[in-house]
């Protein structure tokens, strides 16, 4: 007897919602556009064996320590390195870095005397080789193989027995179970799943390239980050040499978390000091320009905001926000205007902040509405200032969290003030100024005054 014919169905690649008929829009997370149709996988048999239930405080726990990757910035990204057993996605548009990351980490682990598996699925093995030779790594202990069929590679890994796998990409694998053709939803989600089960009865660390779409996201259904234990994005423009690793979630550690490369010829380098490189290039005594002290996690980034206000047509302002949220720069700039009369109506508005990294904690505010008055009255900000704060509807100054780290960074780099809300200046002790003189402001129209009116 002949098995019946297995029936089409659509899934919607933003969320993974299942219909047996074509709709324009998604009922479940309202996209449109997005379902496909997919032919319904192969029944298989289950093995009837049931989980075991275990007591909290008899529940097995892992005796293996993290798998410190030897990448400092990567360690510090994933908490301290990789939890033996774990599935980590990094995402990044096409070009970034994200295989020459992959290739420097397992150097590192092999240089360990750790054996590593990298399995590629876009590339031949000799052209492995040639980005091997460019950034030159060569160890034995680094096994390679081409391939695509997701139960191959379950195969590879039970021969080799390595200590992480790194497959690239995930878009690239697919399953002989399913019909669909490779890089579809549902081909996408079998195989990490069958990774997945892998990594968790195995102990063995599962790393995941994925390509990301035009709107930066990670392609694909939306429920493989929900998979996964870990999803890095591998951020930057291709013109800037700098690279941001951060992390949107993370099982097992902070999800604020960022490392900072250098892109070179010899391949990524860890940044050190983020704070010294992203202020190297910063002009001193120009107006639109000041220094805030941003937190990305636990660690302290001084990063330049720079504004620049300019004279519009009437009914035609623009408002432009780079690294920055651009509602917040209207909100801001509707604060200004309304709070200490300032006319901005007429004015197009540019926001950026330099380096190419993003902030999107409040104390950004304070830089922001800074640099806007500083770009508008054409006065320099002192060099040796920094701001830091969060910005009211009243016009009020707010306290932001963490500021003794920031204190510490900005004096390290030889920064001699610190304008900050007066709340925030109240809540450190005599110790705590580093060195600094603290200028404590409770309302836009106080910044106003103390910064620009008395110069």
């Amino acid at each position: 007897m002949s098995p019946p014919d297995r029936k089409n169905f659509f899934i919607c690649s933003q969320c993974g919602y299942q219909s047996r008929k074509w709709l324009g829009r998604c009922p479940d997370c309202g996209e449109w556009d997005t379902l496909a149709e997919q032919q319904e996988p192969a029944t298989t048999t289950g093995t009837g064996r049931r989980a075991e239930v275990y007591s909290l405080a008899t529940a097995p726990a892992t005796d293996h320590a993290r798998l410190v990757t030897g990448i400092g910035e990567m360690d510090r990204v994933l908490g301290g390195g990789i939890v033996p057993g774990a599935v980590v996605l990094i995402g990044g548009d096409p070009g970034i870095g994200k295989s020459t990351l992959i290739l420097q980490l397992l150097s590192a682990l092999a240089g360990a005397g750790r054996r590593v598996l990298y399995v590629t699925g876009e590339e031949s093995i000799q052209q492995v080789r040639m980005r091997a030779a460019r950034l030159q790594v060569a160890d034995e202990e680094i096994y390679l193989a081409a391939e695509n069929c997701v139960e191959s590679i379950l195969g590879l890994a039970g021969e080799v027995g390595p200590g992480l796998l790194a497959v690239d990409s995930i878009q690239t694998l697919y399953s002989r179970e399913v019909g669909s053709a490779p890089g579809s939803v549902t081909q996408v989600r079998e195989s990490t799943a069958r990774l997945l089960t892998l990594a968790k009865s195995t102990d063995l660390p599962v790393l995941l390239i994925g390509h990301v779409t035009k709107d930066g996201a990670i392609a694909g259904p939306r429920v493989l980050e929900h998979m996964v234990d870990a999803v890095l994005y591998f951020e930057g423009d291709r013109g800037q040499v700098f690279r941001i690793l951060r992390t949107v979630k993370n099982r097992f550690g902070s999800t604020n978390e960022i490392g900072v490369f250098e892109m070179k010829e010899s391949g990524l380098a860890e940044v050190a000091n983020p704070s010294a490189l992203f202020l190297a290039e910063r002009p001193k005594g120009v107006p639109g320009s000041v220094v805030l002290p941003s937190m990305e996690g636990t660690r302290p980034i001084l990063v330049e905001v720079q504004a620049l206000v300019s004279p519009s047509s009437p009914g035609s302002a623009r408002r432009t926000a780079i690294g920055a949220d651009p509602q917040r720069l209207a909100l801001l700039t509707a604060v200004l205007e309304k709070k200490i009369g300032v006319t901005l109506f007429d004015q197009d508005i540019f926001l950026n902040i330099a380096g190419g990294i993003r902030v999107d904690e409040p104390a950004l505010d304070l830089g922001v509405v800074v640099a806007l008055l500083s770009s508008l009255f054409e006065k320099a900000v002192d060099p040796a200032t920094v701001v830091c704060g969060e910005v009211g509807l009243a016009g009020e100054i707010r306290a932001v969290g963490q500021m003794d780290q920031r204190l510490r960074e900005a004096g390290r780099l030889g920064f001699t003030t610190f304008l900050m809300p007066e709340s925030g200046a109240r809540r450190l002790d005599g110790t705590s100024g580093h060195g600094m003189r603290v200028v404590p402001v409770r309302t836009v129209r106080e910044v106003m005054e103390r910064v620009f009116q008395s110069t």
